[in-house]
């Protein structure tokens, strides 16, 4: 029996160490290596300094935009499965797939729900609630499309699938929650994991090319560091992301503990030095890697219902979730300064590191691709709704894309 096809196009070159996007797409090949897949993933970036290196048994090719040469090399793959990793992908590439890979089962990966983030930042920079006119927004639209053009959606969240089959009403049978997938030995706390009193100082870590993040750390900058400095005065707030901006360079007060430190080798090692985390998002959306990261360092945090969502689950959180910046200064206070309520916040963690057990989500995961694969096409109502947008979309991206490649070849 020859081996299943899997066909990942990628909008960036995998980068763990940068933010948990590149973590999630390892450990989504991970499950199809495990089942033995033939693996080909296509990029049209260029690698990083800090792109990881590829696992044995996954190839790389190049990906173009607009270059007619990519339906031969996706004819000749023929591939069981193809990912688009992000919505913008499907656009780009959907209808080639669809033109030369007619029988290839279509994945999309949202990440974290673009549209349900951006909505969220508008909203906040307007001082109102979310309404349901947002979704008519043209990001929302062109998400939502692209998910309906899939035959499977990836939602890193389950708070995220409830919104789109609750809120939006879509079909169950197009949406599939696929959170972190932690190993048994990621799931367990370091034996030596150091203690309150071998800990110091808060720890804020993130992509700050992220808008949330950036949006943190200025909030954290003007409104809530000066006032924990006030009652921790020996403390110091630690800030480690790539891809450091300017305006966030800017920000760095030594004089007041407020550090900017850039690129962390290694995350887990500067989460574990770190007494409280501190990630006030106050928009976004999906799971935020930093949270986990202080799960498995054990390290206690403070954060907001839009950091701990989709986290959280049934279990108490191992720190503070708030949403009123007065409460989260006093929370911030309260557990760097209460050994007592620093270890009960810590005692929390394994619960939630176990929701996010490997096996127990990628098995469903790969049960359900083979289902679809083994059953006939176009046999569902929203089937047809899904081939109505690819006929649409399909055609002005198509002819764009042509006009483009025609365009760049003069």
């Amino acid at each position: 029996m020859s081996r299943q096809k899997l066909l990942f196009l990628a909008a960036t070159w995998p980068e763990p160490a940068s933010s948990a996007a590149g973590a999630r797409t390892l450990q989504l090949l991970a499950c199809f290596l495990e089942d033995d897949w033939q693996i080909t993933l296509m990029c049209a970036a260029e690698p990083r300094p800090h792109t990881a290196e590829l696992p044995d048994g996954i190839r790389s090719l190049p990906l173009s935009l607009n270059d007619s040469h990519m339906d031969e090399v996706f004819k000749n793959l023929q591939p069981d499965v193809v990912i688009f990793d992000r919505f913008m992908l499907e656009e780009q590439y959907g209808w080639r797939i669809a033109q030369q890979c007619p029988h290839a089962l279509r994945l999309l990966d949202t990440i974290d729900l673009h549209s349900l983030r951006e909505i969220r930042r508008c909203a906040r920079q307007q001082n109102r609630s979310r309404v349901f006119s947002d979704w008519f927004g043209d990001l929302p639209l062109r998400e939502l499309a692209a998910i309906y053009r899939s035959d499977l959606t990836l939602l890193i969240s389950e708070a995220e699938t409830e919104i789109l089959a609750q809120e939006l009403k879509f079909p169950s049978d197009l949406l599939h929650t696929l959170p972190f997938l932690l190993t048994q030995q990621e799931q367990n706390l370091p034996s030596q994991s150091p203690s309150f009193h071998q800990r110091q100082d808060f720890i804020s870590i993130g992509n700050f090319r992220h808008p949330p993040n950036a949006d943190a750390v200025r909030y954290l900058s003007e409104s809530l560091w000066p006032r924990i400095r006030q009652h921790c005065p020996n403390a110091n707030l630690k800030l480690y992301g790539a891809d450091l901006s300017p305006a966030i360079q800017q920000l760095h007060r030594p004089a007041n503990g407020f550090l900017i430190c850039g690129r962390a080798d290694d995350a887990l090692v500067e989460m574990r030095k770190a007494r409280i985390c501190l990630a006030p998002l106050r928009f976004g959306a999906g799971l935020k890697g930093k949270l986990l990261d202080a799960m498995r360092a054990g390290t206690p945090s403070i954060t907001t219902p839009t950091g701990a969502e989709g986290m959280q689950g049934p279990f108490p959180w191992p720190g503070a979730v708030t949403n009123d910046p007065e409460d989260f200064i006093q929370q911030a206070i309260q557990f760097y300064q209460d050994e007592s309520a620093w270890q009960q916040a810590q005692s929390r963690i394994p619960d939630l590191l176990r929701r996010f057990d490997r096996e127990t989500h990628r098995l469903p995961l790969m049960d359900r691709i083979q289902t679809l694969l083994a059953q006939p096409r176009q046999t569902q109502v929203h089937e047809l709704t899904g081939a109505l947008l690819r006929h649409h979309q399909h055609r002005s991206t198509e002819y764009l894309s042509r006009w483009i490649e025609a365009k760049n070849s003069r």
